[in-house]
């Protein structure tokens, strides 16, 4: 796990690397704008994690983590949606924690994919941000929670397929470009 760590921390010395981290991050503030539908303030359904998982997949944990909690605050901060609450930042870094060790130098699978899909959901999405929530809005947990529930098991299957897609896209394109030294 450590080893994992070391080598994803070295990728963000290649210029190659930083770069891309820059486009993607661009890519992310405006998915942020266009790409997730809010209905109401405890439920968003859409695309905006593609450039987080692309580099928690490519660069790893301590990468990813680092790139979820920048682009959380420079998100906030190009398109705020309410008051900023720093425990979304945590759920951002925990989310590329989980992306990064399951998905790190290893084979896109659709198993694993689906394994880090349903932490994610499980721990980051229906817990902690359903925790962050009730404090900032003093909603009791049990009144939000049956619909983030819902919206993560219907999210599942088709973020899951967008995501192993995307992937396997990078795979073929980018992944070999990066890998170049």
């Amino acid at each position: 796990m450590s080893h994992c760590w070391s080598q994803s921390l070295a990728e963000l010395r290649r210029l190659r690397v930083v770069v891309f981290l820059g486009l993607m991050g661009a890519l992310s503030i405006a998915l942020e704008v266009v790409g997730s539908i809010s209905f109401g303030p405890f439920v968003k359904i859409g695309i905006t994690e593609l450039p987080n998982v692309a580099v928690d997949y490519l660069f790893g944990p301590a990468a990813g983590g680092i790139f979820a909690a920048v682009m959380d605050i420079l998100k906030y901060l190009a398109h705020p949606d309410g008051p900023f609450f720093p425990g979304f930042t945590i759920s951002a870094m925990a989310g590329a924690l989980i992306f990064g060790f399951i998905l790190y130098r290893k084979k896109v699978s659709l198993k694993r994919l689906i394994a880090a899909e349903i932490l994610v959901k499980l721990i980051v999405n229906i817990g902690l941000n359903t925790l962050w929530l009730n404090i900032l809005y003093h909603k009791a947990i049990l009144v939000i929670l049956p619909a983030r529930i819902i919206s993560n098991l219907l999210q599942l299957p088709v973020d899951t397929l967008v995501i192993f897609f995307v992937l396997k896209a990078i795979d073929r394109t980018i992944k070999p470009a990066m890998q170049e030294r």
